[in-house]
């Protein structure tokens, strides 16, 4: 039967003055029959989830109207973090202050807490407060409460006092835990971990006060609201100065397992002393759920900084490739391709892709950048997105294609060469099969940022000669500049012995074929010939015992294997000229129906200069001593006379007699006239021997020759013109292109045409008006 209205008021009050959190007065005795009686009335009247409905109502009214201003009060007027360093211990002293006060309501709130768990639960709790916060206990419920009331806001100063907190406790626990001795720094009158003069350590007590704080705020239930943001924000800044103190601009040690070590031992052991793994409210869990997204952080910070860095890591590869073994497994774990690939590009076109730096150091960081980046993704995708912009660079160079090939041919320079000496097949970008040669069961998906029009086999087979060809995308052209090269070594150098070019031809015949260095093979066959050749003319000339005044070594070229040679007018002196001609002579009559045609201005001519009071003997071009030479006829010359004798332009002459005159054998009296000088003071009279410094190329410029294949088309240009009327340059260039790849020298470029297109309208022979070229009215 229910009881009376005044019966069930008369309990409620009994109840309610029990567990009022404003009552602090402890009941005991029979008063606590009568709140067991009330509550039975209670709980018969259906009201007991009323009964503790109130309760959590009573206690946020505590929490909002007490409670809660009497805790932040203690953090009013304190100083900031950021200001005096020594006023750090009496903010901490704050914390402690009011954590201790927290702690005291939480126990003033226990006898309440426990009252009401002691009563009977009813059947139906769907809409109790336990079930909306999801808890099985009162006391639980009042831990949310703190949180959710107290620590509905939080001052700078609180995050201030929190953070100094935690950083101190941070700094002694490493100090004491993994230091064998606090005072192990003879040279240091300070304790490194809290930072005291060590006489006054105050370690053990900073360690102590940090375990009761961290132990009453577990148990109010705030710890981690109070401690997370801090804590986080501590750990982070930790790990990122220990991964830049540990591996800022060292590449040739692996950091990923040490710094593994360090968080595992270092910042894990402390975080597991401020959720102490004996206490109940915070488990292993939550610090293995903290461990993984600290790993994370961990390789993703080591990540950054090696990426900052990345540009030094590839020009010191291979010595750095552990540095690129370490990132290689970070970015397997952390998404940061696409950072690194546009931190890298920036870098290279920084550093790398400006007129102020050599096309031979851009060459050396690209070849360094290949082997590394390819360390780094086998796939090759971040090689061919972050060296795009290089390959365009190093394609608008003009010396780029003569920068390779030296290196390929260059004893000095070691890394071109021995990727030509493991004789792999060249591997041709716009050609090669994606399906051949392929093993399924060894296949791997390209990453989601490769380029799909690009082939993934040719992305991860190209070796470093294949991808420099492929800058052009021409092997035809890498061919015809070797073969320049190759004809400037031998003529500027005058040498028979060419061992090591047979030895760097065959390999170059590996990589581009037979056919593609024929022309070269005949060129080295040239070369044996004119030593045979000579020596055969040398020893017909002794049998004959003819007197060997001045020898003659001819270099006999079949013209139309060689590339386009430099051309200078010269007449030689007539006993230079006489001699040639006596070679002509003994060559018609070894060969028969064969003649020489001399280039004058080309090869190398040793002369003993005789003055009054010494011997000189110079190495020189033919122009360089016929211009000596003359002053055997007279004394003093002008430039205007040489140049009529010699038939060279004045301007030429005038940088060739400015040799002699660095020589100290020549003196301009007054403006291009010129005096042999005898006698020079202070010299000595022993003999001297002198090379030619002008080491002028003897092949033609590349603009000369492609002008001159260029020129073969002209008429053909004209024809276009005159039935199209007008057209651009890339309309030109597309149909040149067809009869252009035919061609000694290649490929022709766009650029090449537009040179070319260009001259024949400073020439008059065209115009250029609207973005097309036409032919002027009058032709």
């Amino acid at each position: 039967m229910a009881a009376s209205m005044e019966v069930v008021n008369g309990a409620w009050d009994l109840a309610t003055k029990f567990i009022s959190p404003w009552n602090t007065e402890v009941h005991i005795g029979c008063e606590q029959n009568n709140f067991e009686s009330a509550t039975n009335i209670l709980c018969d009247n259906g009201l007991l989830n009323l009964l503790e409905d109130w309760f959590f109502e009573e206690v946020q009214q505590d929490l909002r109207q007490r409670v809660s201003p009497a805790f932040w009060k203690f953090f009013e007027g304190l100083v900031p973090q950021d200001s005096v360093a020594d006023k750090s211990e009496q903010n901490i002293v704050c914390l402690l202050q009011a954590t201790e006060y927290l702690h005291k309501i939480s126990e003033e709130y226990k006898p309440c807490i426990q009252l009401l768990e002691s009563l009977p639960r009813e059947i139906n709790r769907n809409y109790s407060m336990l079930a909306f916060c999801g808890v099985n206990k009162i006391s639980d419920v009042v831990r949310i409460l703190f949180k959710s009331v107290v620590f509905t806001r939080a001052s700078r100063e609180f995050r201030d006092c929190v953070g100094q907190f935690y950083a101190q406790a941070f700094s002694v626990f490493h100090c004491v835990e993994h230091d064998e001795t606090v005072n192990d720094d003879e040279e240091s009158t300070k304790c490194s971990g809290c930072k005291h003069d060590k006489n006054d350590c105050a370690c053990q007590h900073i360690m102590q006060r940090f375990n009761s704080i961290n132990a009453k705020l577990d148990e109010v239930g705030v710890l981690e609201q109070v401690s997370g943001t801090s804590v986080t924000a501590l750990v982070h800044e930790q790990i990122l100065q220990h991964v830049e103190n540990t591996c800022q601009g060292n590449f040739e040690t692996a950091y990923l397992s040490s710094l593994q070590n360090w968080l595992e031992n270092k910042v894990l052991g402390w975080l597991k002393l401020v959720y102490s793994l004996d206490r109940t409210n915070i488990g292993s869990d939550c610090i293995e759920g903290f461990k993984g997204r600290l790993i994370h952080f961990l390789l993703e910070t080591y990540a950054n900084v090696q990426i900052s860095q990345l540009f030094k890591i590839i020009i010191e590869f291979p010595e750095s490739e552990l540095a690129i073994m370490d990132l290689k497994y970070c970015l397997e774990k952390v998404d940061m391709r696409s950072h690194l690939v546009t931190t890298l590009k920036s870098s290279l076109e920084t550093r790398l892709l400006h007129p102020g730096v050599n096309t031979s150091d851009i060459l050396t960081a690209y070849i360094s950048a290949i082997r590394a980046l390819r360390a780094l993704d086998p796939a090759g995708v971040i090689l061919e997105l972050v060296c795009d912009p290089v390959r365009k660079y190093l394609r608008s160079r003009e010396d780029t294609v003569r920068c390779i090939v030296s290196n390929l041919i260059d004893d000095a320079s070691n890394e071109l060469l021995e990727e030509l000496v493991k004789s792999q097949p060249l591997i041709d970008e716009t050609t090669h099969n994606e399906e051949e040669d392929g093993d399924w069961k060894k296949w791997m998906p390209d990453p989601v940022d490769a380029d799909p029009a690009t082939a993934s086999k040719s992305r991860r087979a190209s070796d470093i000669i294949s991808m420099l060809v492929n800058i052009y995308g021409s092997k035809e052209l890498f061919v015809n500049e070797y073969r320049t090269l190759l004809a400037d070594r031998i003529l500027t150098n005058f040498n028979y012995e060419i061992e090591k070019e047979i030895r760097y031809l065959e390999l170059l015949k590996l990589r581009f074929g037979e056919s593609q260095m024929h022309f070269c093979e005949v060129m080295l066959k040239d070369v044996a010939d004119s030593k045979r050749i000579n020596t055969r003319i040398s020893e017909e000339r002794i049998q004959k015992g003819e007197e060997r005044t001045v020898d003659v070594n001819a270099m006999i070229l079949s013209a139309q294997f060689w590339p386009t040679f430099r051309e200078e007018k010269i007449t030689l002196p007539e006993h230079m000229q006489k001699l040639l001609e006596e070679y002509t002579k003994r060559y018609e009559t070894q060969k028969g129906n064969r003649t020489l045609d001399w280039k004058s201005h080309l090869g190398l001519v040793n002369i003993d200069v005789e003055l009054k009071d010494r011997i000189l003997n110079f190495n020189v071009t033919p122009v360089h001593a016929a211009i000596i030479m003359q002053f055997q006829e007279q004394e003093r010359w002008t430039v205007e006379e040489l140049s009529t004798v010699l038939q060279v332009p004045a301007t030429a002459l005038r940088r060739k007699i400015a040799y002699w005159q660095s020589q100290g054998l020549l003196k301009e009296e007054q403006t291009d006239t010129f005096l042999l000088v005898e006698e020079h003071k202070g010299r000595s009279h022993d003999s001297i021997v002198a090379e030619d410094e002008e080491a002028e190329s003897a092949m033609a410029s590349s603009h000369a020759k492609t002008g001159e294949e260029l020129q073969v088309f002209w008429t053909y240009i004209v024809g276009m013109l005159s039935n199209l009327e007008s057209l651009p340059l890339e309309r030109i260039h597309g149909v040149l292109r067809m009869f252009a790849m035919e061609g000694v020298s290649g490929e022709i470029t766009i650029d090449e045409v537009k040179h070319f297109l260009d001259n024949k309208v400073k020439d008059q022979s065209l115009i250029y008006s609207g973005g097309v070229y036409r032919l002027p009215k009058s032709s």
